[in-house]
């Protein structure tokens, strides 16, 4: 495949490019800091800026599939500046008139009982909750929109770097409890999970998640 992946040198953004590029996609990074990843015969690197519409809407044309790993945590107003991101990567896709956009989701918005979601728990964590309250409202907007062909993975609570045992279970809307009675999931797993969904497309304008 030939696939655009936003945000490629992150702390998900960067375990998708590898995984990506271990089964042989050619992959285009875009990222807001180019001399960070090396460019190599599978992998090009291009400067972006997701606040550039006009740009941004021609160097996503022509790929098979989007991956948007766009954090806004370069930014001091976190909440605002992903939001503000996400509808320009929305908004560009489409100008694009992109196949595919998968969208790297947060745990926040997942349900621990019926109605009741993770950020609204009364011991979420408050340094987390701009980010988790953006991811939210990403996926709100997704599930307004009436063009896009888009797909949500959010991973489970905690997202930490581990192994790749491709062993791993896939949910919807509500938070997965591994059987030590943690929600967990290594960010190697999370990008399998992301680049099966972009292979073999299964979600399609769905929300999704992966734990152990």
């Amino acid at each position: 495949m030939n696939i655009a992946l936003i945000g490629a040198s992150g702390f998900i953004g960067s375990a998708l490019l590898k995984e990506a590029l271990s089964r042989q996609h050619q992959v285009t990074a875009l990222v807001s800091r180019p001399e960070k990843i090396s460019a190599s015969a599978q992998l090009t690197v291009k400067a972006t800026d997701v606040q550039n519409v006009p740009q941004l809407s021609e160097q996503l044309q022509g790929f098979d599939a989007i991956i948007t790993a766009f954090s806004g945590h370069a930014n001091g107003d976190v909440l605002g500046y992903y939001v503000s991101g996400i509808k320009n990567i929305i908004q560009a896709v489409k100008n694009a008139q992109a196949k595919r956009l998968l969208v790297v989701g947060g745990a926040g918005s997942l349900e621990v009982a019926p109605g009741l979601q993770v950020i609204d728990t009364p011991d979420f964590p408050d340094a987390y909750r701009a980010s988790a309250e953006g991811a939210r409202q990403a996926l709100n907007i997704l599930r307004a929109e009436t063009e896009l062909n888009w797909t949500m993975l959010s991973p489970s609570a905690m997202i930490a770097p581990g192994q790749r045992t491709n062993q791993f279970r896939l949910g919807t809307d509500q938070l997965l409890i591994a059987a030590d009675g943690k929600s967990h999931i290594s960010v190697e797993d999370y990008a399998v999970a992301m680049i099966n969904e972009s292979e073999r497309p299964a979600h399609i304008r769905q929300r999704f998640t992966v734990g152990y």
